[in-house]
């Protein structure tokens, strides 16, 4: 159902009028009003200043809920992805710092601090989030990583390398990141 025909129905109800009551008070089909709540039709125009001036609703604050709903959606499915996309490089710079044949002290130094210092900037870009909604949001990757690399690096090799340590700092800087925060606030 739509948020504006939530809206109808709950103003409707709480205002005890029936359709048929409503239909009369608006001038508007008896049968577009039941099309309206069964969310087979979208008011638009002259029938919903109508049903909202019977209902004395505000037809700005109907519409701007319906905006946010379609919103709502289309922002979850862009963040969803940019975390799914941050996860992916995150790892993937963290495991070329650690793995590479090449690495060095610099190099391993560089992708302990970035497993830090990336989920701290998090945390305190994100102090209204719980740390355990926090690690979930922005953590899970670091877990899926961090088994992929058992299973095809192997136990021992992704720990002698640092790469398990790191994996694991990361989310665990998320879920304590707010304890941190507090901390250095407090003082």
């Amino acid at each position: 159902m739509s948020e504006i025909a939530k809206k109808i129905v709950e103003s409707r109800k709480s205002k005890g009028l029936s359709q048929e009551e409503l239909a009369e008070l608006s001038k508007v089909n008896l049968r577009t009003i039941q099309r309206i709540e069964n969310n087979e039709n979208e008011p638009r125009g002259k029938t919903l200043i109508l049903v909202c001036d019977a209902l004395d609703l505000n037809v700005e604050e109907l519409q701007s809920l319906q905006i946010n709903s379609k919103l709502e959606f289309k922002d979850l499915l862009i963040n969803g992805l940019f975390l799914i996309i941050l996860n992916i490089i995150l790892n993937s710079i963290i495991g070329l710092l650690m793995l590479d044949s090449e690495s060095n002290t610099n190099s391993k130094m560089g992708g302990f601090l970035l497993s830090f210092f990336i989920p701290f900037y998090i945390c305190y870009n994100t102090q209204k989030l719980s740390g355990m909604n926090r690690m979930l949001k922005y953590g899970s990757g670091y877990f899926i990583y961090l088994i992929m690399s058992f299973i095809i690096i192997g136990l021992p090799k992704s720990i002698c390398t640092g790469l398990a340590p790191c994996l694991l700092l990361s989310p665990a800087t998320l879920y304590y990141g707010n304890f941190f925060l507090n901390t250095k606030l407090n003082q």
